[in-house]
């Protein structure tokens, strides 16, 4: 009779049994497995912080630029002592700080007067310290007036930067040895832009009208590069006037214009090219004419001047007779008569008889009739045109299909030559000469050197804003896949209460010639299988198999060697 061992066999566990919980699994784990567990878990929190931190970056903007270095060494003196993060861009030229912290940042340098090498004003008069002599108020009224001028120039939109040198001369009590003020002003455009001479002339009137006795011909403008821009006195004398060729210039591209705006619409886009050269007349001639012409009527004449010389007087008659003593005496006087008589003539004498005089001249000046022409000739007028025209070879198909060019034939290139001197307005007698030639333009396919994708400053820049966030999760889906997975993939389910099996039922696996029954047929879809008992032996020696395999063993090593166990 064999021995019967009692081997702990295992109930499978019922199918409505809870699943272990993390912590019965953590302690299911080995050595090793829980290692790589809490690496795997280490390395994600270091992930999760190191993305929450970068991701909590501020974004930096510009303080400053086009620092000196001095303004520069002092702001970022004044920005350590604030607690302010900043960094440098553009190779130092440039200091940044937090997005939102710039503006209060940059009120707050302004009140400790930095940067220093901005353009101060009129401020300066607000710091006058006691004791200031007249000399340095008035080198502060001066700095200060070059430093409002500086910020009403720097307003134009064509102007980066610019600087006002103002000379005033002290002012004495003779007026004959009194010096006129003078200015300089020293401009730096920004990349691509100019200053027309309207603007010239703006910013030459902004200045004088700001200082007393200023005249505009006292104020010149440079650039940056040494090159004066407004123009002086003697100019227009002694040079070509800027504004003659500027004239120049504008004719000839009215006359191009006109040209390509006749000639594209028969020709096509970009197959006619056209130059025209003016030749003007910019002399000024002064012609002055006088004409004089007759009064036609005394009525039509204007009298200019009119004098009227009139004249009365009396005069007596010299005596007469033989002289004596009876003709010079004296005339006795008149006595009236008695009777109504006539006086008897004196015997003394005999007195001359009175004569009235007049005279009367009359003077009359007339206008007249005269003309004076002035004629002064600064008309500009054009002494000769010149138009060069380039038209392009047609497009046109050959009787295979194949797209080729042909040349304009004699009609279509008069009829052009025609119309281009009717648009210029041609003038034989001028001099003027048009010239169209009819030949293939020479196409240079010239393809743009396009940047990768990879390369373009956009995908960089994107890249660079989503390389954080993207690498974190890249990171920690390594770190789950190849540590903690694996790790959690070993955990095995913790053996049951082992319950000791009856000798009778070791007997039966003992035996030697133990019941194997057969495996029964599968149960069709709609039919419910049934357990029986030999199919619960079977399973309770696969559960032992699985969770006992050393009693199992020697359960066969008996069964081969026929020893107890």
């Amino acid at each position: 009779m064999s021995a019967v061992a009692e081997v702990p066999v295992v109930t499978p566990p019922a199918s409505a049994s809870p699943t272990p919980n993390w912590l019965q699994r953590l302690s299911l784990l080995d050595r090793g497995q829980r290692i790589r567990l809490g690496l795997g878990v280490a390395l994600l929190v270091g992930a999760a912080v190191a993305a929450a931190v970068l991701g909590r970056q501020p974004d930096y903007k510009v303080l400053f630029s086009n620092l000196t270095d001095k303004d520069g060494g002092a702001i970022i003196a004044q920005l350590s002592q604030m607690n302010v993060p900043y960094k440098y861009a553009d190779g130092g030229g440039a200091i940044m700080i937090p997005a939102e912290r710039v503006h209060d940042v940059r009120l707050r340098l302004a009140t400790q007067g930095l940067p220093r090498g901005s353009v101060t004003g009129f401020e300066l008069m607000e710091t006058n310290r006691f004791g200031m002599t007249q000399f340095q108020e008035r080198l502060n009224f001066q700095r200060g007036l070059e430093g409002e001028l500086t910020r009403s120039i720097q307003a134009l939109s064509s102007v980066q930067s610019a600087r006002v040198h103002l000379a005033l001369p002290n002012q004495n009590g003779f007026f004959r040895e009194q010096q006129k003020p003078s200015a300089s002003v020293l401009v730096s455009l920004h990349p691509g832009r100019i200053l027309d001479r309207a603007q010239l002339a703006g910013i030459v009137h902004l200045v004088a009208s700001s200082v007393p006795e200023l005249a505009p011909s006292a104020v010149s403008v440079l650039d940056d590069t040494g090159k004066l821009l407004s123009q002086s006195p003697d100019a227009a004398n002694n040079g070509v006037d800027a504004q003659q060729l500027l004239y120049v210039q504008q004719i000839e591209q009215q006359y191009t214009r006109r040209i390509m705006d006749i000639l594209e619409p028969v020709v096509g886009r970009n197959n006619v090219k056209a130059q025209v050269s003016a030749e003007l007349d910019f002399s000024q001639t002064d012609l002055t004419s006088e004409q004089f012409r007759p009064n036609q009527t005394a009525d039509s004449g204007a009298i200019r001047s009119q004098q009227v010389l009139e004249s009365r007087g009396s005069s007596n008659k010299t005596a007469s007779g033989v002289p004596g003593a009876v003709s010079n005496q004296p005339p006795t006087p008149s006595t009236a008569p008695v009777n109504g008589a006539n006086p008897a003539p004196s015997a003394g004498g005999q007195q001359g008889a009175e004569e009235s005089t007049s005279k009367r001249e009359s003077t009359t000046n007339y206008e007249v009739d005269k003309t004076v022409r002035v004629t002064r000739g600064n008309n500009w007028a054009i002494k000769r045109l010149s138009a060069a025209v380039v038209v392009n070879y047609q497009p046109a198909t050959e009787e295979k299909g194949k797209p080729t060019a042909k040349a304009l034939t004699p009609e279509q290139v008069e009829q052009m030559t025609g119309l281009v001197r009717e648009t210029i307005g041609f003038n034989k007698d001028r001099g003027d000469s048009v010239n169209l030639m009819n030949t293939p333009f020479l196409v240079e396919d010239a393809q743009t050197a396009q940047l990768p994708l990879w390369k373009q400053p956009e995908v960089q820049e994107l890249a660079k804003t989503f390389a954080w966030p993207l690498g974190a999760v890249l990171f920690a889906a390594l770190v789950l896949l190849g540590l903690v997975r694996p790790a959690l993939k070993g955990t095995v389910v913790k053996p049951t209460e082992v319950t000791p099996i009856a000798g009778g039922q070791l007997d039966a696996i003992e035996a030697d010639q133990p019941d194997r029954p057969a495996l029964p047929s599968p149960a069709k879809k709609d039919e419910v299988a049934e357990v029986t008992p030999e199919q619960l032996r079977l399973e309770e020696a696969r559960v032992l198999a699985k969770s006992n395999p050393v009693a199992v063993a020697n359960i066969l090593k008996t069964w081969v060697h026929g020893e107890n166990a």
